[in-house]
């Protein structure tokens, strides 16, 4: 009879526990969408990959709480998907995840609302999770109440912070509304200057005119030689726009230089052309003028970063065939390996050491590139090709 009152006793504590934790539905993330539509109520989302320790302490610690599991098992549909798998993957694309845990918070046409991150104690979840689940954010879809005029600070604000890595255009739009309103008595933040700064790309765009008639301001935060450097970048912005010729896939040297040299001097001017070109010609796969742009910019290579010489050296590696250009691109990839090793600069200098015929220097590195992978658990396909392509 013991053993059967025993056993009634920890069936009963399992029921306990799992009634006191969050329940988490089992559907698929349209259907999760769909029931907080239908139930008019937001979506709470932990984001989690399996071998992440702080994940599974919030699942054992505080998701159990009873405290939490009342709050959000009464105001949110609750939903969980490992970030590594299945529909986690292209949830973690759409709204930016890149740690864990995360916690994100989507309304019912599955937009987001918020997003956090973190381990947090019982009662920080619970604050949280209040706050996020204001009438404001129920309102429905927030690009129709941004359409419908909505001009609401805090509602811009969170626009802004929400989709400034995974929706640019919708966040610089907010952006433009939010300091279009802001009124010229009040004198700006330093946030708000960060976000004037992270939104405004070129001297045409709506927020250039707050970032010039409110330099005094911005000037009390950052020093004056940055502002002025940032402006000539963002009037710089315009003259790469006319200087590309999109039939030919070119850009006109001449035009930027002649434009360009009397806002910001000679040396800054074929500093931001080169850039422009490198970025214009990889991104159009126009690798001849890749290769001489990449040669001229980097030709005094000391003063360059190792890890951006050793991306211009990659694409060197798959794209260009001249051996000349291909010795400068080993000057480059040693730079990176001797300042650190790790199995992709490795791998990449003894590529270029194969390609440009030294054979033991290619076999040396590709062998340590080998090591440091298996050491690393990192895939090992790319430098195993190499090393039987050298042998």
């Amino acid at each position: 009879m013991k053993k059967i009152i025993s056993g009634i006793s920890i069936f009963c504590a399992i029921a306990i526990s799992a009634q006191e934790a969050i329940q988490f539905q089992e559907l698929p993330f349209k259907d999760i969408i769909a029931k907080a539509k239908k139930e008019k109520k937001l979506v709470f989302i932990d984001a989690y990959a399996s071998w992440c320790g702080p994940c599974k302490m919030m699942e054992k610690n505080v998701f159990t709480q009873k405290s939490v599991s009342d709050y959000y098992n009464t105001n949110f549909i609750n939903a969980r998907f490992d970030m590594e798998k299945g529909e986690g993957r292209d949830i973690a694309s759409k709204f930016g995840v890149r740690s864990y845990p995360t916690y994100l918070f989507l309304n019912g046409e599955g937009e987001l609302v918020s997003r956090n991150t973190g381990y947090m104690e019982e009662s920080m979840f619970v604050a949280m999770a209040q706050d996020i689940n204001s009438p404001g954010n129920k309102k429905g879809s927030l690009k129709d109440r941004f359409a419908s005029g909505d001009k609401d600070p805090e509602f811009l604000i969170n626009i802004m912070k929400l989709n400034a890595n995974t929706d640019y255009d919708f966040a610089k739009k907010a952006s433009e509304r939010y300091f279009q309103n802001k009124k010229k008595t009040e004198e700006l933040t330093k946030d708000e200057i960060g976000f004037l700064l992270y939104f405004v790309k070129s001297s045409e765009d709506t927020n250039y005119t707050v970032f010039a008639s409110r330099k005094a301001e911005i000037i009390k935060f950052l020093p004056e030689e940055t502002y002025n450097e940032f402006d000539a970048q963002l009037k710089l912005g315009k003259i790469v726009e006319q200087s590309i010729d999109d039939k030919n896939k070119k850009i006109n040297d001449d035009y930027f230089l002649k434009t360009a040299e009397p806002l910001v001097g000679k040396e800054a001017a074929l500093k931001k052309l080169n850039q422009t070109k490198l970025s214009y010609y990889e991104q159009n796969s126009n690798f001849p003028e890749y290769e001489k742009a990449a040669l001229d910019y980097y030709k005094n290579s000391d003063s360059f970063d190792p890890n951006e010489l050793l991306r211009a050296a990659w694409i060197f590696v798959d794209h260009v065939k001249t051996p000349s250009s291909l010795k400068k691109a080993t000057e480059w990839a040693e730079k990176s390996v001797m300042r650190s090793e790790t199995s992709e600069n490795t791998y990449i200098l003894a590529k270029l050491y194969h390609l440009t015929g030294n054979k033991e220097m290619a076999k040396n590195y590709a062998e340590m590139s080998k090591n440091i992978a298996v050491q690393g658990n990192k895939d090992s396909q790319l430098v195993d090709e190499l090393l039987k392509q050298i042998k």
